[in-house]
């Protein structure tokens, strides 16, 4: 699953493109998909969770 930090950087960007374009057929489709974005993003916790999957800790292998 994608975290908030990274689609609500998304979303943004579509919105500076949007702003940036003289097709307003194209920046109409940016913002809604940056819409789009923001509502799976407002739903997910405010901290990202890191890369590790959950079961992988960081001390390394361990000794059989």
């Amino acid at each position: 699953m994608l975290g908030k930090t990274y689609l609500t950087k998304q979303a943004s960007l579509l919105l500076e493109f949007a702003r940036t374009t003289s097709d307003s057929e194209l920046s109409a489709k940016l913002i809604s998909k940056a819409a789009d974005l923001k509502s799976q993003a407002d739903p997910l916790p405010d901290k990202d969770q890191g890369l590790q999957a959950p079961d992988v800790h960081s001390n390394g292998p361990t000794a059989s």
